[in-house]
């Protein structure tokens, strides 16, 4: 019997992915993804449900609510389309999540349970929502300025101000800057200046991913160093390196340094395609991700799954 090409690449969203409703549908059409929600509950109570299905936004946007909840939903996702379509381990050359993402993609690896990830998301959202409450901090997105010259504003907005770095690398062209409120808004004015160049400011709660989350690193080291992670069953891509790992205490590390450093995601999608992937599936609320596939390689297949009709499309392209 000839095993099944493993062209297959799980991604995973972040925060900002979250919205009212998300994982309802799911829940209410595979068992497996209602046996997540329950284990959620569980841990978080019952007010953990109603937000997650009925808002209000505003209460899922916090950080401490929504990192839990998008881990959640994910871990629903991937369970539905595991029970949709047992054959996807065997089938998965790599995965790799988005900031957060992250934890979603080593559950999915088998690095941790569902409870132990949830439980590490909960204290990762409160560090930095600790963090941002003491240091704000701002983001934006910058199209249309190449690497090297988004740098020189960077250092020239610092100036004085306050960090200001590119902390997530997502797409050509796009990079997001992260720092003090007032250097952010003294890089939004000097980029939006260039020609062809777009700045978009982000509706977020703090410096995400920059040297201002390093208080926040420190007290999830503490954490991560108590826990019980095992060696992955694929390979995951650190969003610190882009780079593929399968070894535990490798994992243990990476998660600190990911809270203060960039997210090298287009670099991460690159080095999914030349491990073999070919088939590129999104697992969690929204479709941010899959956005961005079709602006790093257009000639890769990619479907989202978050709901329970995306999750029997993406089966069926599959079967």
């Amino acid at each position: 019997m000839v095993a099944p090409a493993r062209n297959i690449a799980l991604l995973f969203p972040g925060q900002g992915s979250q919205h009212p409703g998300m994982g309802r549908s799911l829940a209410e059409s595979s068992p497996a993804a209602g046996n997540i929600l329950a284990r959620a509950e569980a841990v978080l109570g019952g007010d953990f449900v109603r937000v997650l299905f009925e808002g209000p936004e505003e209460a899922l946007k916090q950080t401490a609510v929504a990192q839990p909840a998008i881990y959640t939903v994910s871990a629903m996702a991937f369970a539905a389309l595991v029970e949709r379509s047992p054959d996807i381990m065997g089938r998965c050359a790599c995965a790799a999540g988005h900031s957060l993402g992250e934890y979603s993609a080593l559950h999915a690896g088998n690095v941790f349970d569902f409870n132990t990830g949830l439980k590490l998301v909960e204290y990762r959202g409160q560090f930095i929502r600790d963090c941002c409450d003491e240091i704000p901090g701002t983001m934006a997105a910058v199209v249309g300025v190449e690497k090297e010259a988004l740098a020189g504003l960077c250092r020239e907005s610092a100036n004085g101000r306050g960090a200001c770095e590119m902390v997530n690398f997502n797409s050509p062209g796009q990079i997001v800057v992260a720092g003090t409120r007032e250097a952010v808004a003294a890089l939004v004015e000097k980029a939006s200046a260039l020609p062809g160049a777009r700045c978009v400011p982000l509706n977020v709660s703090g410096a995400f991913h920059s040297s201002l989350m390093a208080g926040a690193a420190r007290k999830m080291a503490g954490v991560l160093q108590g826990a019980s992670l095992r060696d992955a069953e694929f390979p995951v891509l650190t969003n610190a390196d882009a780079r593929p790992e399968t070894g535990a205490e490798a994992f243990r590390k990476k998660l600190v340094s990911q809270i203060d450093h960039p997210v090298l995601w287009e670099d991460s999608v690159v080095n999914m395609t030349g491990m073999g992937a070919e088939i590129f599936i999104e697992l969690g609320p929204g479709k941010v991700l899959a956005g961005l596939m079709r602006r790093i390689d257009r000639s890769k297949k990619c479907w989202a799954v978050g709901d329970g009709e995306s999750l029997e499309a993406a089966a069926a392209a599959l079967e």
